[in-house]
């Protein structure tokens, strides 16, 4: 994939990632100044929903935006629970920055929609007919371009669509951005997407948004890539993949003599602490390297184990969500769910023997467990090889299913366990977590830990093909684009 834009206000940079040119935007508190003329013609920005998003892009908006003639203005629905929050926060009708949903979209010039995605699918049609012609929809995900080629619609065409999306949940794009008062390069880094530019002035109102809400640093993509890398993603290592990784690693050392809390820590703490620690730091090649010989002797079978299986998981995931059955899955659950709330996935004994390990933690006891690394990083590895066959560009690669796994999901588990990562994103991926873990767990039982079992030696190509890969030279560029303070919070 190559994609190119032009912006009339931001300066672009190149970057070279694997051999391929991208290009990035530099934000930082230095250039609100330029937010006027990025977002010429808005004369009101409508931030709708109030979840995980809302509260943040809402308040760094209007941050960032302060001193000009730009008003940003939460929409809800009528009797919205989340009225007295939105208040709280200083967005009130009495001041005219809280208003009706679909009468705040049409009057406002960009609309950026973070409702959740089946209440974007149930209502977008009365969404569109709100949107005034030249307007701007903006989104912080592609689900709804997903939905709408499922069942043959398109958005208008009369209007601008595009997408701003921070690679973090909506608590830390706000703690971030005030950091960024104090600390130069706080803020959370996003993808932008142009999917429908009316007016010539699509790319400005994205890098302006942002800008504005503190990326640090920008990437491209499209709204379709986006949606497919994300959704396979969350369903992926970022969060059904590491569960069932950990699930079925627990009973795995529970079966060679491990106790109950030797077994949570070979594991859980092993993979979300001094593993994803290292990787963060030091690359993913760095987890083998600090291996004794031994130990990678041991790494190296877990991994050449683990790629396979975890591939051919990792393939159905992809398939399922580019011919869009998982947002089809997606819609179901949401209507099952009405009957039946999301169900509890800590409840069993892994989980509560987790619950005394952490608060008796000893941070630097924790090992880098050969085994448990091996398989992890095979699981990785194997998503970002897919996604480079399936033509992602590699910062989406690097972002989407490294950095963000290492920096910004992981951290949650090792904090309190695998609810308390899953149930802070959003009803897509906490759905899809669920649906998939269980698939990652039998797979990983049924053919890696046989193959430790019975001994069964390396494949050298396999093997091979993780030392020179070229995505590690991909991570060591785009790691130094991160922000500058941790992204957990």
């Amino acid at each position: 994939m190559i994609l190119e834009f032009s912006t009339k206000t931001f300066e672009k940079e190149k970057i070279i990632l694997a051999g391929k040119e991208e290009y990035i935007i530099r934000g930082g508190r230095h250039l609100f100044e330029l937010l006027p003329k990025a977002f010429a013609g808005i004369h009101q920005i409508g931030v709708i929903g109030w979840s995980s998003q809302g509260p943040a892009q809402a308040q760094n908006l209007r941050d960032s935006l302060a001193g000009t003639n730009i008003k940003v203005k939460v929409g809800l629905r009528k009797n919205s629970s989340s009225i007295p929050l939105v208040e709280k926060a200083g967005f009130t009708r009495e001041n005219g920055t809280l208003g009706e949903m679909y009468e705040v979209i049409s009057e406002s010039d960009l609309s950026i929609l973070l409702i959740s995605d089946a209440a974007q699918a149930e209502n977008y049609q009365q969404i569109f007919e709100a949107i005034r012609p030249g307007a701007t929809l903006g989104l912080s995900h592609g689900f709804l371009l997903g939905y709408l080629k499922n069942i043959g619609e398109s958005f208008p065409e009369n209007i601008n669509v595009i997408a701003v999306c921070p690679k973090g949940m909506g608590p830390s794009v706000r703690r971030l951005y005030e950091h960024g008062k104090t600390i130069h390069g706080a803020g959370i880094n996003s993808s932008f997407a142009i999917h429908q530019d009316v007016n010539e002035k699509a790319t400005d109102y994205a890098l302006g948004w942002a800008v504005a809400i503190g990326s640090p640093t920008i990437f491209q993509t499209t709204l379709e890539s986006e949606y497919k890398s994300d959704i396979f993603g969350e369903r992926g290592i970022l969060l059904g993949a590491v569960h069932g990784i950990v699930e079925s690693l627990y009973r795995w050392f529970i079966r060679y003599g491990d106790s109950q809390e030797e077994a949570y820590i070979n594991s859980v703490e092993s993979l979300t602490g001094a593993i994803t620690k290292m990787i963060s730091k030091n690359g993913i090649l760095s987890i083998y390297k600090s291996l004794n010989n031994t130990d990678r002797q041991t790494f190296k079978k877990a991994y050449s184990a683990a790629y396979h299986p975890a591939f051919e998981i990792l393939m159905e995931i992809y398939d399922e969500v580019a011919y869009g059955n998982e947002i089809r899955s997606v819609i179901e659950a949401n209507n099952r769910h009405q009957r039946f709330p999301i169900g509890k996935i800590d409840g069993t004994q892994m989980w509560q023997v987790g619950v005394n390990v952490r608060a008796n933690r000893q941070p630097e006891k924790i090992p880098i467990h050969p085994v448990t690394a091996g398989v992890y990083v095979a699981t990785m590895m194997a998503q970002v090889d897919l996604l480079k066959e399936k033509g992602h560009l590699y910062s989406e690669i690097v972002n989407e299913s490294i950095i963000e796994a290492v920096d910004s999901l992981n951290p949650y588990m090792h904090q309190k366990g695998v609810a308390f990562m899953v149930d802070n994103c959003s009803i897509t991926a906490r759905l899809g977590a669920r649906k998939w873990a269980p698939r990652f767990d039998y797979i990983f039982c049924q053919q890696t830990f046989t193959a430790l079992d019975d001994d069964k030696q390396a494949d050298e190509k396999v093997f091979e093909n993780f030392l020179t890969n070229d995505i590690h030279q991909a991570l060591s560029v785009c790691a130094q684009l991160r922000p500058c303070v941790d992204i957990f919070g």
